[in-house]
């Protein structure tokens, strides 16, 4: 979903609380990165692993001037003849330490081995977020949550857009007042959106 895409959806969105929880949501996982210098690991299940996520946080960090946000993508097969970017088992949560930042996305509520982990990472001072369906031990142990229940008006991969363009846009502003391309092109998007002025 590209930058005009995102704009369109979110006009859609306005009045509900998705654009406000994915936003709160984003600027607590952009603010962990930020704040110590990077080190984020993205983690799914043995079902679900979330790569369009970490594409995308990858094209935000590249677009937003902010680093930190690329992920180590963690993957419960890697093996070790992988590209090295895909080779990152779960042995790299047993690794995570304080200053480092784990974010767990889930359509369902994660099996006991992988909610161990976490918690060890926890307990080693990582920060953890969780994005899923909002039941389960993981939204407990998560210093930030975002629940997306089954039926809920948005599905994981929506949500998981709005959280990768709104944790780059509220990147630190570049420097000289200029606006990157992209906020340019969100911008003309929602004003092209835009009903008409009321005439009176």
């Amino acid at each position: 979903m590209d930058a005009v895409r995102v704009a369109l959806l979110r006009e859609v969105l306005v009045g509900t609380e998705w654009l406000g929880a994915t936003r709160r949501f984003a600027g607590a996982l952009r603010g962990s990165v930020v704040s110590h210098g990077g080190g984020l690991l993205l983690v799914g299940t043995p079902e679900y692993e979330p790569w369009h996520l970490a594409a995308h946080l990858v094209d935000e960090a590249a677009w937003s001037g902010t680093p930190e946000l690329a992920p180590t993508l963690v993957r419960h097969d890697a093996r070790p003849s992988d590209p090295a970017h895909l080779a990152v088992g779960l042995g790299r949560l047993e690794a995570a330490r304080r200053g480092e930042t784990l974010l767990v996305v889930s359509p369902e509520v994660p099996a006991s081995p992988l909610l161990e982990r976490v918690s060890d990472a926890r307990r080693a001072g990582a920060t953890v977020l969780s994005l899923g369906p909002g039941g389960g031990e993981l939204p407990a142990m998560a210093h930030e949550a975002l629940a997306v229940p089954d039926g809920s008006e948005l599905d994981l991969d929506t949500v998981q857009h709005l959280v990768s363009a709104a944790a780059g846009e509220n990147a630190l502003p570049t420097p000289r007042g200029r606006r990157r391309f992209r906020d340019r092109v969100a911008r003309l998007a929602e004003h092209l959106t835009a009903p008409p002025p009321a005439r009176w």
